[in-house]
């Protein structure tokens, strides 16, 4: 149903994408099917910490709602009505220890890049588009991800990097991509926000930014009205690899 409400078809999106000053990007869901591993790290982190909670796929996706990992435990916590009582020190202790967790799963190579993200990236970088990352996760978490799938130098592809943690209020307040715009000093309709679920698009539509949905496993389901265009994943996009040549507006 989602994907009727988009307005413009697959190679309007990647017409939208090669005149876009910048391409600013989720990483949850968006570049990397990474949700399922961050379940898995919160349910180790769980058990070393002495915790019988157990999430199971339909229990994490609705604790997705929740944007932010401690927030995430909180709100779980706070949901138990017989329930030991967590500190902020053990709901930052519990985050540390899924972090890490999560870092070692992705160590192991087994977290690809999604259909289509490696390609629009380098034809970004081709045009001399500015690349940028709006995300809730932990800036541990992005190079913990990027490393792996971009390489140690990855960070130098990207002008701003912005995580939940950067910001007052995290998804789907638009504080995460009002930063971005700040640090890129560019306008909203000069960017484009590349997102997978529907506080992201809540996010950077607050921000006044021409939103792309890549459908994820974890948020497929969710209210993409607001978009430009709706898709299962960015090779759709193939057209945006081809027009190459430098955009005039960007630096």
């Amino acid at each position: 149903m989602q994907a009727e409400a988009a307005t413009i078809v697959p190679s309007g999106a990647a017409e939208l994408i090669r005149r876009a000053a910048a391409l600013i990007f989720d990483v949850d869901g968006t570049l990397a099917e990474t949700e399922e591993l961050h379940r898995r790290a919160f349910n180790h982190a769980f058990a070393r910490h002495g915790l019988d909670w157990h999430w199971d796929r339909a229990a994490y996706k609705d604790l997705l709602r929740v944007t932010g990992g401690k927030e995430r435990i909180r709100a779980y916590h706070t949901r138990q009505w017989i329930a030991p009582p967590l500190s902020d020190a053990d709901i930052a202790e519990l985050h540390r220890v899924k972090t890490a967790h999560y870092a070692e799963q992705i160590e192991t190579g087994c977290c690809a890049l999604r259909p289509g993200v490696a390609e629009l990236l380098a034809g970004a970088r081709a045009r001399g588009q500015r690349l940028a990352i709006a995300t809730t996760t932990s800036h541990g978490n992005i190079d913990a991800l990027l490393s792996q799938a971009l390489g140690a130098r990855w960070a130098a592809d990207f002008d701003a990097v912005v995580a939940g943690d950067d910001v007052p209020h995290k998804k789907p307040a638009p504080d995460v991509y009002l930063d971005v715009l700040a640090r890129l000093k560019l306008k909203p309709s000069e960017c484009v926000a590349i997102e997978d679920s529907g506080n992201g698009l809540i996010s950077a539509a607050r921000a006044n930014i021409p939103v792309i949905i890549t459908r994820s496993m974890f948020f497929r389901d969710d209210d993409f009205a607001g978009a430009q265009v709706v898709l299962d994943d960015l090779s759709e996009l193939g057209g945006s690899r081809q027009k190459t040549g430098k955009q005039p507006h960007a630096q």
